[in-house]
């Protein structure tokens, strides 16, 4: 049976290939190179314990709309008024993203972008740097080690932070392998879709790495973000449960102020 994962993948080769002849590969790295240096992505994330990274998410596959109307710019400026370090924007059609609402997020925040998209393509870092994002993410069951060490590599000639996602031990494993220095837990099986926090409490157990830990999906209470922190992960990445209500200002400062902020 095909998962939903390698659907997505399969429609997103088709997708990146009309991409190319819209936009040639040379023109995305002369724009790459014209745009602002990427901020510090991790260094934002290390400055306060804990670190929420809030995402602009406008549906899910399984679950539909989240917030009809979803205005990207005016959900980031929500998300750094309410204290997140930083902001994920999904891109991907599936998830009715855009790189248009990355370019408006961009537009009226200064916290550091992650392009959350399925990236499998050299093309689609320079597309992400040429867009502003300053954090690109690499889901470890799309690619093999060696397209992970490569994209890593061109990442890291473009300044962009790479967030490596893993979601069981062997990928977890992959990615220490390869010395990542983020490391997204995604709670989310991709293939399935079913969440289950404990992925990450199980994956942290007995985890001395110096890799900074990002605990995604699923998180949608203070007592979630104490027990993942109390297990190693550092920062957070929370979209869905900001977003349903409507009021994601309100959602995530109700969520930070349950907690004594530290800064390092």
């Amino acid at each position: 049976m095909t998962s939903v994962l390698d659907q997505i993948f399969a429609d997103k080769r088709l997708e990146l290939a009309e991409q190319r002849e819209r936009v040639s590969l040379e023109a995305l790295k002369a724009a790459a190179l014209r745009a602002p240096r990427p901020r510090d992505f991790v260094a934002g994330l290390r400055r306060r314990k804990p670190a929420i990274i809030a995402e602009v998410k406008r549906a899910s596959p399984s679950k539909g709309d989240i917030l009809p109307g979803l205005d990207p710019a005016g959900v980031a400026r929500d998300y750094e008024a309410a204290g997140a370090v930083a902001i994920s924007v999904l891109t991907d059609k599936h998830f009715k993203g855009s790189m248009a609402d990355l370019s408006a997020v961009r537009g009226v925040t200064g916290l550091p972008i992650l392009r959350k998209d399925f990236v499998f393509d050299p093309y689609q870092l320079y597309e992400t740097r040429a867009a502003g994002a300053d954090c690109v993410l690499l889901i470890a069951a799309m690619l093999k080690d060696s397209q992970l060490a490569a994209l890593t590599e061109v990442a890291r000639a473009l300044e962009l932070a790479a967030l490596v996602e893993v979601h069981d031990q062997e990928e977890f494993s992959r990615a220490q392998r390869l010395d990542a220095g983020l490391i997204g837990i995604n709670n989310r099986d991709l293939h399935t879709f079913k969440t289950d926090r404990a992925t990450s409490s199980q994956l942290l157990r007995g985890y001395r790495g110096a890799a900074l830990i990002v605990s995604e999906s699923g998180i949608e209470a203070p007592e979630h973000i104490r027990q993942l922190y109390a297990d190693g992960a550092r920062a957070f990445l929370i979209g869905e449960s900001l977003l349903r209500g409507g009021t994601p200002r309100k959602a995530l400062a109700s969520l930070m102020n349950c907690f004594e902020l530290r800064t390092d």
